[in-house]
């Protein structure tokens, strides 16, 4: 399987540009208008084809696909004291910790 092949595409409408525009990403400064989701798809798979040709002649490292990239499931957030106190007010009144409120808050 090619490496472009891994990279996570998505494909909408811009009613700025009234056309379809095609992202990356994994390379979120590049992208791709076409008149339609297919030819748009096609455009930015060729850009990232180029791209990560670009990146390896200059020694630049290409990055990881999402898809084959491990996640912790760590993840550390700053929120202000008043709103820390009232999750941890609602997690023990839920008689939940504090880490599965947050969890389930924002499984929704």
């Amino acid at each position: 399987m090619k490496l472009i092949d891994q990279y996570t595409y998505r494909v909408s409408w811009s009613e700025e540009d009234r056309e379809f525009v095609a992202t990356c990403a994994e390379l979120p400064s590049l992208s791709w208008l076409d008149t339609t989701p297919e030819k748009a798809l096609a455009g930015i798979r060729k850009v990232v084809v180029q791209s990560i040709r670009d990146m390896k002649k200059s020694g630049e490292p290409v990055p990881e696909p999402l898809s084959t990239k491990s996640f912790s499931g760590r993840l550390m957030v700053r929120v202000p004291p008043e709103l820390h106190r009232q999750l941890a007010m609602l997690a023990a009144e839920s008689g939940v910790s504090l880490n599965r409120l947050i969890s389930h808050k924002l499984s929704k």
